[in-house]
């Protein structure tokens, strides 16, 4: 099963590199991890994803609240969360297929962000499914490049 996990941390050199070798040290595979400051510019929020039972993540997040450096560990349900993820795709494209593009772009309420004379580039955010459906579309005009940053997610109303 798949877990979100928001860990708050002191915005310091290093303190990546200590959680992501906790998780390597402890056999666990990081599925996405993305990371950046918050409202507080000395303050970064992690969010990672971790494929594992309840023991699992149990397990994590203890290791996790040993860490110096970690303010605050949280699960994130997937229902009490806004989950996202962005996405750049960098599509063939030309004057025959540009149309086509453009409704794709429109159902999925993303945007172009750069058109080339034989390519666009595509900017995405929505849930993981949503990327991939779109992702799945585009790939009969000819994928290109692709990049994606993994699931951010707050909690929904006033916690956390």
């Amino acid at each position: 099963m798949k877990h979100t996990i928001s860990v708050i941390v002191e915005n310091k050199p290093g303190v990546l590199q200590r959680v992501a070798g906790l998780f390597s040290r402890r056999g666990f595979n990081i599925d996405s991890l993305a990371v950046g400051t918050t409202e507080k510019p000395d303050i970064s929020r992690m969010t990672i994803v971790v494929d594992g039972d309840e023991q699992t993540l149990e397990q994590i997040t203890k290791q996790l609240h040993k860490q110096i450096d970690i303010l605050k560990v949280f699960d994130l349900p997937y229902e009490q969360a806004v989950e996202r993820e962005l996405a750049l795709i960098k599509v063939h494209a030309n004057d025959k297929t540009r149309g086509e593009i453009t409704q794709i772009v429109d159902i999925f309420k993303a945007k172009i962000v750069d058109v080339s004379e034989d390519s666009v580039i595509i900017e995405v955010s929505a849930e993981k499914e949503k990327v991939e459906s779109m992702q799945k579309l585009l790939e009969k005009f000819g994928i290109q490049e692709l990049v994606r940053t993994g699931k951010i997610a707050l909690q929904r109303g006033s916690g956390k």
